[in-house]
């Protein structure tokens, strides 16, 4: 799919070019590619798609966990208002500062700011349980989108406003090799922790009480699941806009393939998001003239394929 990807464009360029281009880096090999050609290649589209790879597969693994942590295969990487808060984070710094790091760290902080302030409201009696913890995500998540439609409102309508609407259709258009630099480390640390952890997963999706009496700290291990699949998400809104269904559908295709074992589901999940979004990208930027939000074409695919596979679920059932 990365090869596929780096040969279409606005200048179509052969699968073999590509290649030599990649490995000159690597090997001494003889050029036979104009400066526009590399260009285009290393400067323009690999870093968007190396960012796709990234935020499909956080995604992704992070709604795999979600719904194994949950026991609800309806729940995504949004449920706790982070896509909500990271957007309204969004939305002001491109009001305020209309700087790409500082929408990031904006984006980021206001991410970190919702899962908190979900975490905290739904604390009972110093435990957290799980229906507490997605209404008052939803709660969280329903005030965030409030402010940032209250920043639509009041932000300039030829230059702002454009803006903001077309950064939270998500999009991978501005991302460069310093985003990556960045907000990769970020990526590998959550995605491996929640590698490193997704076997106890499966102690999870038995009920906290059936774990609790095999030896697992419920409290502990949901805390490093839902931090990690956070971030992950935080940062993946960072760098690209609000990108819906993915975290919801990926794991349900995972699951057709591999089944439910977590130990299986979320590295299968984690590629065929990557995968997936890397594809959608390549058909929104050259599908028509200008460019179309992804977050547009991922609920036009998602939509009808989920309601397959909840049709098909139901008929197993």
């Amino acid at each position: 799919m990365i090869l596929f990807s780096l040969s279409l464009g606005r200048v179509d360029i052969s699968c073999m070019t590509v290649l030599k281009i990649l490995f000159s880096s690597v090997f001494p090999l003889e050029p036979d590619w104009s400066v526009t050609t590399y260009a285009v290649v290393i400067d323009v589209r690999l870093p968007r798609i190396l960012a796709g790879i990234l935020v499909g597969a956080a995604l992704s693994i992070s709604g795999a966990s979600f719904q194994g942590v949950f026991q609800n295969p309806l729940v995504s990487p949004h449920i706790l208002g982070v896509a909500s808060g990271a957007g309204f984070g969004a939305a002001l710094a491109i009001l305020l500062f209309d700087n790409i790091l500082m929408i990031h760290l904006v984006s980021f902080f206001f991410g970190l700011l919702s899962v908190g302030m979900t975490y905290s409201l739904s604390r009972v009696y110093k435990i957290t349980p799980i229906l507490m913890l997605v209404l008052s995500g939803i709660v969280v998540g329903s005030l965030f989108s409030a402010l940032t439609s209250f920043l639509k409102y009041i932000a300039d309508p030829m230059n702002k406003m454009p803006a903001i609407v077309f950064w939270l259709l998500g999009s991978l258009n501005h991302v460069s090799s310093k985003d990556l630099l960045i907000t990769a480390p970020v990526f590998i640390v959550c995605i491996s922790a929640l590698l490193m952890v997704r076997w106890r997963i499966n102690l999870l999706a038995m009920g906290e009480e059936d774990a609790k009496s095999l030896g697992v700290n419920t409290e502990t291990l949901k805390a490093v699941i839902i931090v990690s699949a956070t971030i992950a998400t935080a940062s993946a809104v960072c760098i690209s806009g609000i990108i819906g269904w993915i975290g919801i559908m990926i794991p349900h295709i995972g699951r057709l393939i591999v089944g439910p074992d977590h130990k299986y589901l979320l590295p299968v999940s984690m590629l065929i998001g990557a995968a997936y979004l890397v594809a959608v990208d390549t058909i929104a930027r050259t599908a028509l003239v200008t460019e179309i939000p992804i977050g547009i074409l991922t609920a036009i695919f998602g939509a009808p394929v989920f309601a397959f596979l909840l049709r098909k679920s139901q008929k197993a059932d």
